[in-house]
């Protein structure tokens, strides 16, 4: 569909402030959220960039002349608007935030009851025709009030953990100055660990950069502090901590695609039989964990509307995409940058293995490339020339393109917000070929 705002994506609101996204189009946002939804009662909250208490003012008011009563959250993470929509039965919730994007861009992710995602397919295009046109039919005032669901929250988030079986671990945590030290400082408060915080306090100027260390130079304070002293692992999160990140004992940066694997088969152990859902990106190491452990795999296009979705339909214990989303059915199928912590505490404190230990032989079995973006003119023209240059493999058009031989494969996809291609490859035991076909689609792909 044509856009009436450049900052309305497929699945959420993100751009520059004031120039994309400001108070005035936020109060739209949520009058039209009102009139689309008919919610009665909503949450929200922000993460620590240095608009959110003031966009989140424009949307409280937004919300209360629709006749809304506003709960405000204050200073949290996504997955905290998940939590509170849901548990306390609201009618909807916004999380004011743009994750991983520069200090001076915000934006809003928007859920309705159960913390069902809403998305361009299920009421945010409307939402933004609404907010464009501005004709209400809804008025009334609402009452506001501040909840601070810190507490329960955490509360939540230890369930996860087998507290009796927990041993001490030492731990580096990395919040990047975003919003999730608020939260790891009160769930390590109650955890067998010690850790060592790095920039903890929220400061969304993010003075060593934003954090999003699926990126390389993200990792630098990371692998900095972590070589100072002697850790069993290190964890860093992005700013709105709905991704998490880890290292290993040596402070080698573990790929999401393997904790996916990991993740999957401690929770098969407990539940035999599972479903689990993971995105077409790379898959090889997944299949193979979930079959050897009886559970059962459906594949499912990334992003996490369709996932979220995916697991509703098939009632899936578990959800994992490489990009470091981890979806649960205990925490109503969204996706959590918290719990994933905690449950490795279990897997290592059951299997007396190191992190490193756990992921080797994954790694050497299906090495993989990593996300490799390319900038590219016409991502289309791009996917058809791939295509045909390799027609002669197994080839799935469920999200992007996947190739796929004997003993190597690939996705190559778009990014839905700007012209940029995205690789994944890997191989069955062959570091090499990994390395060698990644090369040579990369020069395919940038001849363009």
């Amino acid at each position: 569909m044509d856009r009436y705002y450049s900052c309305f994506k497929a699945y959420d609101v993100r751009g520059k402030v004031p120039d994309d996204l400001n108070e005035e189009l936020v109060y739209s946002i949520a009058r039209a959220f009102a009139e689309q939804i008919d919610v009665k009662k909503v949450c929200y909250g922000y993460d620590s960039r240095l608009s959110g208490p003031s966009l989140g003012v424009a949307l409280e008011k937004g919300f209360l002349d629709a006749g809304v009563d506003v709960i405000n959250i204050g200073l949290v993470g996504t997955e905290m608007i998940y939590f509170a929509t849901a548990e306390y039965g609201y009618d909807g919730g916004v999380m004011i935030t743009a994750s991983h994007n520069p200090p001076c861009d915000n934006g809003l992710k928007m859920v309705v009851k159960d913390s069902r995602p809403l998305s361009g397919d299920t009421g945010l295009n409307e939402i933004e025709e609404k907010a464009f046109h501005r004709k209400w039919t809804r008025f009334g005032q609402g009452t506001s009030i501040n909840n601070d669901v810190l507490d329960e929250y955490c509360k939540h988030i230890i369930g996860h953990a087998d507290l009796e079986k927990l041993k001490p671990y030492k731990i580096l945590a990395n919040a990047g100055s975003g919003a999730a030290g608020l939260a790891a400082k009160k769930i390590f408060q109650k955890l067998p660990v010690e850790a060592t915080e790095v920039l903890f306090k929220p400061d969304g100027r993010f003075p060593e950069g934003v954090p999003n260390p699926i990126l390389e130079e993200s990792r630098k304070t990371t692998l900095d502090r972590f070589e100072k002293g002697k850790y069993d692992f290190a964890v860093a999160w992005d700013g709105d901590y709905d991704r998490c990140f880890f290292f290993d004992e040596k402070g080698r940066f573990i790929e999401g695609y393997y904790m996916v694997g990991l993740i999957a088969k401690s929770l098969l152990k407990k539940q035999p039989g599972g479903t689990i859902i993971y995105d077409p990106r790379l898959t090889w190491n997944t299949l193979d964990v979930v079959l050897s452990a009886g559970g059962n795999p459906v594949i499912c296009k990334s992003g996490h509307a369709f996932i979220k979705e995916k697991m509703r339909r098939e009632d899936a214990i578990y959800g994992g995409e490489m990009s470091a989303h981890h979806y649960f059915k205990t925490n109503w199928y969204c996706d959590s940058g918290m719990i994933p912590l905690v449950l490795i505490l279990n897997l290592l404190s059951e299997t007396g293995l190191t992190l490193g230990e756990l992921v080797d032989d994954m790694m050497k079995k299906y090495p993989c490339s990593g996300e490799i973006n390319s900038k590219v003119a016409n991502v289309k023209d791009v996917l058809e020339l791939v295509g045909e240059k390799y027609s002669d493999g197994k080839i799935e058009w469920i999200d992007g393109l996947s190739v796929e031989y004997p003993d190597w494969r690939f996705n190559l996809r778009g990014s839905n917000t700007e012209p940029v291609i995205r690789l994944n490859v890997e191989s069955k035991g062959n570091q090499n070929l990994m390395e060698e076909k990644t090369q040579e689609l990369l020069k395919t792909i940038r001849s363009e």
